[in-house]
């Protein structure tokens, strides 16, 4: 489906929403169904995996009367959290296919959300409309992530707060990555940004250090920024929507998982970033 507005899309952005409009974030881990079961078995899995990060930084529990947008619903595993809170609660998606994912996921167990088909680098509200803003992965997907991040800005009310998750550059993930497709290929002059932008996910994926991320948000105050090690830096899991494999497979095996978390705690992929305007 072609995007839809009144500016004009780069190809870029196309190729972002085809490539998320044909599988939704975590869809694999639903059956043909999708049904409150189904959503349900792939919250168990999510947050086994990545609960111990996500819940401190959205504090589902404070969101009770607040106003909250979140950018990118994904499967709405977040948003039904939201949801349950009592939130003033709205959500955004680049694409149909996880607005319509989010909405199933709601009304199935009797939630509301006000949820559209949105662009992260173009938010449709006016200026100060929301308490929190919240982000799961998903502005390192943008082809103009400060935009994004601007917008993030604009549209949160004084005081307002930004829970943002994106990738970190000098990851596990990234260096595996680095030497699958340029050391291995015997192309080692390969930069970690084009490794990103081609292997990772949706064409154009982006990991920032975290110089460079306090850079992007210093529009805001009090700004935390903290790196976590994840489920694919430790090959725990799949390593993104794209990568299968024997390889991968033989990799898991073997991995030093011990050593990682012991000596290069700060070599994860997630990247939170806490931010008040």
């Amino acid at each position: 489906m072609k995007i839809k507005s009144g500016k004009n899309y780069s190809d870029a952005k196309q190729q972002v929403h085809n490539f998320w409009d044909e599988v939704a974030c975590g869809e694999n881990l639903l059956k043909e169904r999708a049904d409150t079961a189904d959503y349900e078995a792939h919250a168990k899995i999510r947050y086994e995996l990545e609960g111990e990060i996500i819940f401190p930084l959205a504090r589902f529990e404070e969101a009770k009367g607040l106003k909250v947008l979140e950018v990118g619903v994904g499967l709405g595993g977040e948003h039904q959290l939201f949801a349950q809170s009592g939130a003033d609660l709205y959500g955004i998606d680049l694409t149909e296919r996880a607005v319509k994912h989010t909405r199933q996921r709601l009304e199935l167990l009797n939630l509301f959300s006000n949820l559209s088909v949105g662009d992260a680098e173009n938010i449709d509200f006016p200026d100060e409309s929301f308490d929190l803003v919240y982000s799961w992965g998903v502005l390192h997907h943008s082809p103009n992530a400060p935009q994004a991040i601007s917008e993030v800005f604009r549209v949160l009310k004084r005081g307002g707060e930004a829970r943002i998750m994106i990738y970190h550059k000098w990851s596990m993930v990234g260096f595996m990555l680095w030497m699958r497709y340029a050391l291995l290929r015997l192309q080692p002059w390969i930069s970690l940004r084009e490794i990103y932008s081609r292997y990772l996910e949706s064409p154009g994926t982006k990991a920032y250090s975290v110089t460079e991320a306090t850079e992007l948000f210093s529009s805001f105050k009090n700004v935390k920024i903290k790196t976590h090690m994840s489920h694919g830096d430790l090959l725990e899991s799949n390593v993104g929507q794209r990568h299968r494999g024997l390889a991968l497979t033989l990799a898991k095996k073997f991995w030093p998982r011990w050593f990682i978390r012991r000596f290069l705690p700060q070599a994860g992929l997630f990247m939170v970033i806490e931010a008040t305007k």
